[in-house]
């Protein structure tokens, strides 16, 4: 049963903001508002565009559902990392371009409210442990594939930190010692071979190799227009290139999740982002490739799922977040 209570959940990403009011002891999203980032504008721009949809999803809950002003005990934020939560500042964000940057009490201070801070994928693995499909677990580890490749660790219902609020940036561990790469600056990087992007350019790549495909057909020959979705709508034309890009995402995929298996054990590895919607072309061949590197009794007990909770995530777990760092529920 609600307790009258709300908190207002923001999912900071590359690409777009998700901004909703959240009720205290679960329950639907109420007020949701989206927009695009628009990175390239500068943090300032940023900031602003945050504090909009936060005044303006408030604003809708009041309206559209009676919520009281003083029923808004805070706002939970998820933001690409690394950061420091304790400090509520964001230290290094490749695909925002930030470094070091006060995130936390500039959001609070322009809106009035408390706030907390953590990784946006420690977030939605965390939302996905509270209403979505790691429910009936105590150990997941959640994967985010956007811009970036994100990741969550949770343990008996806590998300796991580290010494210096850095574990579970599993989109930059190496699977190739010598690869492709990173916006981090390193080389190998899952993040370089399965986010959109990286999808994007090694599918770019074959075509200039002279693969054959409907994808330029698709982009009017302009092979820069061509992102992740445009291979999943190519997959769904049913071509064969876009398929073969899939499938090796997959096995790269597949790599990281062997090692996250072997090293943590979870019950659950929940899998979300606009890639999942390939499906099965990507599920199938990822949770193969599991099961050919991982340990059989690890792999065996342990679910590949993609979300319950879609761009829902991110915003029910920065609510949760707020929650558990305020009041030590959950």
């Amino acid at each position: 049963m609600n307790d009258g209570r709300h908190i207002v959940g923001v999912d900071l990403g590359g690409t777009s903001i998700n901004v909703g009011v959240v009720p205290y002891d679960g329950g639907p999203v109420l007020a949701m508002r989206s927009a695009p980032t628009e990175a390239d504008k500068g943090p300032k721009y940023v900031v602003d565009r945050i504090v909009d949809l936060i005044r303006g999803a408030m604003r809708d809950a009041r309206m559209e559902a009676g919520i009281q002003e003083e029923a808004f005990v805070g706002i939970g934020l998820g933001s690409p990392g690394p950061l420091d939560r304790r400090t509520g500042t964001v230290i290094d964000t490749p695909n925002l371009g930030w470094r070091n940057f006060p995130l936390r009490d500039l959001i609070s201070n322009a809106v009035g409210l408390e706030a907390e801070l953590d990784n946006d994928a420690n977030a939605a693995a965390l939302g996905e442990w509270w209403q979505g499909a790691g429910q009936d677990v105590s150990t997941l580890v959640g994967v985010t594939l956007g811009t970036g490749i994100g990741g969550g660790i949770v343990l008996d219902g806590k998300v796991f930190h580290g010494i210096s609020d850095v574990a579970g940036e599993v989109g930059h561990m190496t699977i190739d010692s010598t690869g492709r790469r990173c916006n981090c600056g390193n080389y190998g990087c899952l993040e370089a071979y399965a986010s959109g992007p990286a999808i994007a350019a090694r599918a770019i790549e074959g075509l200039q190799s002279g693969e054959p495909s409907l994808l330029p057909s698709m982009v009017e020959g302009e092979l820069a227009r061509i992102t992740a979705e445009t291979v999943y709508e190519a997959i769904v034309a049913g071509d064969e290139y876009a398929k073969d890009v899939m499938k090796d995402t997959a096995r790269f995929l597949g790599t990281g999740i062997a090692n996250l298996i072997n090293i943590l054990n979870p019950g659950m590895v929940v899998i979300s982002g606009g890639v999942t919607r390939a499906g099965d072309r990507l599920l199938e061949p990822l949770r193969k490739e599991v099961r050919r590197r991982a340990f059989s009794h690890a792999s065996d007990n342990c679910r590949i799922v993609t979300s319950d909770l879609g761009s829902m995530a991110g915003v029910i777990g920065a609510a949760c977040v707020f929650r558990q760092e305020r009041f030590g529920d959950l």
